[in-house]
């Protein structure tokens, strides 16, 4: 069993920066694929960056490459999501998942295992 809390949210200007960090409780953390998703109003839960298990494979969604990097530290059982260059269309909620699997995944079905998410919200 995975318990994920996320946390770094916030009220940022466009073109700031935010760090999101999500600490993982579970012995077998460091076997799990992660993903960072958020979700605006309105609209469907969409993956935003996603890291397998060993951290050498990584997956961006197009409108986040060269902004945001994920990245993981298994001594600490975080993962975070550092997010640069932020716009107003980056608003929503972010959510930390974990996955068994320790291949990385693109949709909401992969991921078993789910934080509460963290509000992030970038201002014009």
């Amino acid at each position: 069993q995975v318990q994920l809390v996320e946390s770094g949210g916030g009220l940022v200007q466009a073109g700031g920066s935010l760090r999101l960090s999500c600490a993982a409780s579970g012995s077998t953390f460091s076997m799990y694929a992660m993903a960072w998703f958020r979700q605006a109003p309105g609209k469907e839960r969409e993956v935003v960056a996603s890291i397998n298990w060993r951290g050498g494979r990584t997956y961006y969604r197009d409108p986040v490459k060269g902004r945001f990097t994920i990245s993981r530290d298994v001594v600490k059982n975080t993962v975070s999501l550092q997010m640069n260059s932020l716009k107003p269309e980056d608003t929503a909620l972010y959510y930390c998942a974990a996955t068994k699997s320790g291949d990385l995944g693109y949709g909401a079905s992969w991921y078993e295992y789910w934080g509460q998410g963290t509000q992030v919200t970038v201002s014009s």
